[in-house]
């Protein structure tokens, strides 16, 4: 990524992994038939928020973390002509180990 970017806060910069192009069956799938991915990969994190007396609460999210997201979460960002994701760490479900 050429571009820097810092997320600020609580925020986390996340790249969607690629939607599923076939199902089960192998039946393939038009771009506007398939689902968002609800999975990603983490790009880069902010410092965390802060809580009522001004102290930053560290993030449990880090970069290079897989995570499941909610199908409507973030907003979606174009950097160095790629696609990402912002999202709140609240809007992260959990970490695939």
């Amino acid at each position: 990524m050429a571009t820097k970017f810092r997320p600020l806060h609580d925020r986390v910069l996340v790249q969607a992994s690629e939607a599923e192009a076939k199902t089960a069956g192998g039946v393939i799938l038009p771009d506007t038939a398939q689902e968002k991915p609800q999975e990603g990969k983490v790009v880069s994190t902010g410092p965390g928020a802060r809580d009522g007396d001004g102290n930053v609460i560290k993030m449990d999210v880090k970069k290079g973390d897989r995570i499941l997201y909610g199908k409507w979460s973030g907003t979606e960002v174009k950097l160095d002509g790629k696609d990402y994701l912002i999202m709140k760490e609240s809007d992260i479900m959990g970490i695939i180990e």
